[in-house]
């Protein structure tokens, strides 16, 4: 079965892949941050007082590289200040507070793809504030203008999910297989390409055999083999096409657009129905009392939807948004939920042993996905030799944690890269 070089297999826990996505009512009191994507902060386009609709855009992007914002409720903009953020740690953000109760449900539109060109496709995507809904939140826009020298011959869509806990994009695939494969022929036609291909790790047959089924033919649905990172873009491309992205290059150097399913549904949303990205499919697990999957407006507290899973379990001591290789731990529940927010999960204390010394026995080095060598990354970053870090290549590091996973002297390698590559980017 295909796959890539490299990987680990922790324990996947995916002890909420059976539970249907449950719709959360939005709080009285949304905090909307005006930057969930990577790129330029977004310009208010409101003020205090002011009455919104839901949809309504709310934040501006002017630099190209950058998404709008959007209101999920209609209401009052209460105010336009710093709030804390689940990934930037302060950001300013519009709070709106609610009016009267709302149909949930968006108005559904008719689309024939053959009859929408490529740059109308675009327009929308961008209008709509779409951004990789996988965790990175690049803006969608960007990846479907690819410059004219980057021809694009593939698009293939991410139904991996190998993080361990999380199962939102399952879900979605299961119950939303139809808007997964008309998002994936949207991107097609707005890059020019002729292959599309669905990968999907084989632990998950049931949204492959939806997939295929509603794909009839247009597209190929592939099964890969179960490890982790089989999700990261760079592992997919090699897995799926044996080619390789080159150091510092992105997907499309080698003719490719990598989307997440739940994006590909996003796009359907926005291209047929007009429906900016107000809301996402979260994964709630961990220690919570109601493991489940969760639709929920974008800016909802995680302290509201926690409530909504049933609240924390008595063994909860930390909540991370993600999964636990690649989420980030955070200090308050009054953190809003993002674009990038793919799930809240709950942990148990657990006291990490002391770091060891390095024993040299290139674990990390033959788990890294990357083919480098994080036991250097380590040495330099704990020398600061930042120059020499940079060639090391440690700006290919896509901080997956495998390093550190299969560490048996506990060193917390992902912790060094990432201070390396600030570092690094400091010097330039």
């Amino acid at each position: 079965m295909r796959s890539f070089q490299g990987g680990v297999h922790p324990p996947y826990n995916k002890i909420t892949q059976d539970r249907p996505i449950e719709r959360v009512k939005p709080p009285d009191r949304l905090v909307i941050p005006l930057v969930q994507h990577t790129g330029a902060l977004c310009k208010p386009l409101v003020e205090k007082g002011q009455e919104v609709e839901r949809g309504q855009k709310i934040g501006k992007a002017e630099a190209f590289i950058s998404a709008p914002v959007h209101t999920p409720i209609s209401g009052v903009v209460k105010e336009i200040a710093s709030h804390p953020h689940p990934v930037v740690g302060e950001a300013m953000a519009v709070v709106v507070e609610g009016g009267e109760e709302e149909s949930e449900d968006w108005p559904r539109g008719e689309l024939d793809p053959e009859y929408i060109s490529p740059k109308e496709i675009r327009s929308r995507v961008r209008e709509a504030g779409i951004v990789g809904l996988g965790g990175a939140a690049f803006p969608t826009a960007v990846k479907l203008s690819p410059p004219e020298d980057k021809p694009i011959d593939t698009v293939i869509l991410n139904g991996c999910e190998c993080e361990p806990y999380l199962t939102a994009d399952h879900r979605i695939m299961l119950e939303r297989p139809e808007d997964c494969i008309l998002g994936l022929i949207l991107v097609l036609r707005a890059v020019g390409a002729e292959r599309g291909i669905i990968g999907v790790e084989a632990n998950k047959p049931d949204a492959i055999e939806a997939l295929r089924k509603a794909a009839d033919g247009k597209v190929e649905v592939v099964p890969l083999k179960v490890k982790y990172p089989q999700g990261a873009e760079k592992m997919l491309i090699k897995a799926l096409l044996d080619r390789e992205v080159p150091s510092g290059g992105l997907p499309m150097d080698v003719g490719v657009v990598v989307q997440n399913v739940g994006t590909a549904v996003a796009i359907t949303e926005a291209v047929r129905d007009g429906k900016p990205l107000i809301e996402r499919v979260v994964t709630v697990t961990g220690e919570v009392r109601r493991p489940g999957n969760y639709l929920v407006p974008i800016g909802t507290p995680f302290s509201w939807v926690l409530e909504a899973a049933g609240g924390l379990s008595e063994s909860a001591s930390r909540v991370v948004m993600g999964g636990p290789m690649m989420g980030i731990a955070q200090r308050t529940l009054d953190v809003p939920v993002v674009k990038g927010t793919s799930g809240i999960l709950a942990l148990a204390e657990d006291i990490p042993p002391e770091e060891g010394t390095c024993i040299r026995c290139a674990r990390c080095v033959d788990h890294c996905p990357m083919g480098l060598m994080p036991t250097l990354f380590v040495k330099l970053a704990k020398g600061e030799r930042w120059d020499l870090l940079r060639d090391a290549h440690i700006m290919d590091c896509i901080e997956c944690g495998s390093c550190a996973f299969v560490c048996p002297a506990r060193i917390s390698i992902v912790h060094y890269a990432k201070l390396g590559k600030l570092r690094v980017r400091l010097l330039r």
